[in-house]
């Protein structure tokens, strides 16, 4: 794995980043950016799976850390939604060429579709891995009186983390999260849009999925559920699923094909 190369982002943070160009046929073809989760990095496993499978098909491919994530600069605790998305709008604008398929995961899937609403025109296709809009929202409603109480009191908390240490969350995290939220209104979106879902993904209700595809207005949406995946979503049986949906929306018509 090469080591990543950095963008100027918004307000001097500095993005790391990884890229291919797209070669031989793979040119014709969209590219594909990978939108992250939520304390995660792009040296995952659906990251760089994504890349091996675009560098075998000459696809052009950007997998990137939001700032406070993975090697970019700044602290994972200062930032919210607002920086995030502005981080990939950067990147997107930046680093790419015309229009994208984004594959977000989790949180990325939120980041995505505030992509697709500031600039409609670079989205060729959306592939939401467990999406999770307005996920702030249900953090917020769930924690604690004590812990809310805390939070008020003290601008942050620690929250419980399956994937390692606890995580910070900050009063502006939430406060910055409701007002980016996207399930308030209907989702015009002029594009394919792909949903995937494990059945058995614990940090993320499978209703979360069900409440953007009816938010959705458009053509061509789906939503597959998963049955047995969890909300990491990186067994190979799924990753395989992620290439034949990202190819489906390249190819309409041939989305059984790998």
């Amino acid at each position: 794995m090469t080591a990543p190369t950095f963008l100027d982002g918004p307000a001097g943070r500095k993005l790391a980043y990884s890229r291919l160009a797209g070669v031989g046929d793979g040119q014709a073809l969209p590219g594909v950016v990978f939108l992250g989760g939520f304390a995660s990095d792009m040296t995952g496993t659906k990251a760089l799976w994504l890349e091996d499978w675009a560098r075998a098909r000459g696809r052009a491919y950007l997998r990137f850390d939001y700032s406070g994530h993975g090697a970019s600069s700044e602290r994972f605790e200062d930032g919210a939604i607002s920086d995030w998305a502005a981080d990939a709008e950067a990147a997107l604008i930046a680093l790419t060429e015309g229009p994208q398929i984004l594959v977000g995961s989790s949180m990325g899937g939120w980041i995505a579709l505030l992509l697709a609403k500031r600039c409609p025109e670079r989205v060729a296709g959306l592939v939401g891995i467990a999406a999770a809009p307005d996920f702030t929202e249900r953090m917020a409603a769930e924690a604690t009186p004590e812990a809310r109480a805390v939070l008020e009191r003290e601008g942050r908390i620690e929250h419980p983390s399956d994937y390692g240490a606890p995580l910070v969350i900050t009063r502006r995290l939430i406060e910055d999260g409701r007002a980016n939220r996207v399930l308030t209104a209907p989702l015009s979106l002029g594009f394919p849009v792909r949903l995937l879902h494990g059945t058995e993904d614990a940090d993320v209700p499978i209703e979360t999925a069900l409440s953007l595809l009816a938010h959705m207005e458009c053509q061509d949406a789906r939503l597959t559920l998963v049955k047995g995946a969890d909300h990491r979503f990186s067994e190979p049986a799924n990753l395989t699923l992620l290439g034949k949906t990202i190819h489906g929306i390249s190819h309409p018509g041939e989305d059984t094909r790998a």
